[in-house]
């Protein structure tokens, strides 16, 4: 039964239906979730599919996805972009590693208004890389920008993308 869901996410991939990103994990025994996440390659698909008119948790991180995979494929030095995820549940939705191995975070919020609580998996993140990350973005569904701390910025995700 494992074989045929994996063929079929193979299919889809191989059709451009389907978009893995690979998971952040520089130290192979530190207890991070290392398996890959799936999303659509036509976020407006997936949104028809799923009744939604409004792009908010997954749906944003799909658009999100979408953009930054345009962005790193128009440059000559490709930067990765994954995921990171802790056994503990701290959760980052994008990793950009650049080939200087620099890293962003990126984390997408539906809300207006994030606050410090939504920044908790991206502080998670700066305590364990520290100075490798250049720094972090809390993408968001309002208007205004601000930071969280340090390295840490708020701005609406229809600014950057």
């Amino acid at each position: 039964m494992v074989e045929d869901y994996s063929l079929h996410l193979d299919l889809l991939e191989t059709s451009y239906q389907l978009v893995r990103i690979e998971a952040y994990a520089v130290n192979r025994t530190k207890r991070l979730i290392k398996s890959p996440k799936c999303y659509w390659s036509d976020t407006g698909l997936a949104m028809y599919l799923a009744g939604e008119t409004e792009a908010r948790g997954f749906h944003l991180e799909n658009i999100v996805l979408c953009d930054l995979l345009a962005w790193r494929d128009s440059l000559a030095q490709r930067p990765s972009i994954m995921h990171w995820r802790t056994s503990n549940g701290a959760e980052v939705d994008f990793v950009i590693e650049f080939p200087d191995q620099s890293l962003i975070a990126i984390e997408c919020k539906g809300g207006a208004h994030p606050g410090h609580d939504d920044a908790k998996a991206v502080r998670v993140f700066l305590d364990e890389y520290g100075t490798k990350v250049r720094g972090t973005l809390l993408l968001h569904g309002g208007s205004e920008t601000y930071h969280l701390g340090d390295l840490i910025l708020a701005i609406p995700w229809w600014r950057v993308i």
